[in-house]
């Protein structure tokens, strides 16, 4: 089995693979339960990020969505069958067309009231998750493990000098503290930034550029405000050599 068929984990969870590869990657997916681990990991991610670009209905949207089939006529189907099975069958489709042209103006409706805010929002969210994807979907991309009982991975694309991490399985902190991700290399360590949390065990993916001369990323619990240098031990260590 080749070595780079465990780099598509990212590609294939995002449905970003030709035919040839997919049947490839799927037979090699019998056979790898890490990498099955990481397409399950990277599809709940993905979920996730699809979800923060989802941007809720004005409260007037059904009263529109409902005038709109009011005034729209509706095609009817072509019916081939005869007798009582035609008429059932004629039914039925009718049904489907009506709730497909519904379904088709909810859609028309929804994008024609988004306000200058939501369009801001469900651009920033865009483009945040352009980044993520950037990194997952990378043709060098490479997954790494961290060391204890917690659930932090990895995904390195070193020719774009960064990484996202995906962390799960955290014990949940007060409010008085967060998990805090740090740098460490040649040049000491310096801080990538505190983890949000987006439920009580799960974090939000982290994409952070890579300093040169990063030899490994340490997790620790810090005060909720971060600190300037590490003050805990790391609850979790990533190895980049």
């Amino acid at each position: 089995m080749t070595a780079e068929l465990h780099t598509l984990t990212g590609a294939y969870a995002l449905d970003a693979v030709s035919d040839a590869e997919r049947a490839e990657f799927e037979r090699h997916l019998g056979e790898c339960a890490a990498c099955r681990q990481e397409v399950e990991e990277l599809r709940a991610t993905g979920s996730r990020l699809a979800v923060a670009v989802a941007v809720d209905p004005p409260a007037e949207l059904r009263a529109r969505v409902l005038a709109e089939v009011a005034r729209t006529r509706q095609v009817p189907p072509k019916v081939t069958a005869i007798g009582a099975a035609s008429g059932r069958a004629r039914t039925w489709q009718v049904r489907v067309a009506l709730l497909g042209a519904a379904a088709a103006a909810v859609v028309a409706v929804a994008f024609g009231v988004h306000t200058a805010s939501s369009d801001r929002q469900l651009d920033t969210a865009q483009q945040e998750q352009a980044s993520l994807n950037s990194v997952l979907t990378a043709p060098d991309a490479s997954t790494l493990k961290g060391s204890g009982q917690s659930g932090a991975t990895l995904v390195v694309s070193r020719g774009q000098g960064k990484a996202v991490l995906l962390a799960s399985g955290f014990p949940a902190l007060d409010a008085g503290h967060a998990y805090q991700v740090w740098f460490t290399g040649t040049d000491g360590t310096r801080s990538a930034g505190l983890m949000q949390p987006e439920s009580p065990h799960q974090m939000r993916p982290m994409l952070a550029a890579i300093p040169p001369g990063t030899d490994h990323i340490g997790i620790t619990v810090e005060p909720a405000g971060g600190s300037a240098g590490p003050t805990t031990a790391p609850v979790s260590t990533i190895s980049l050599s």
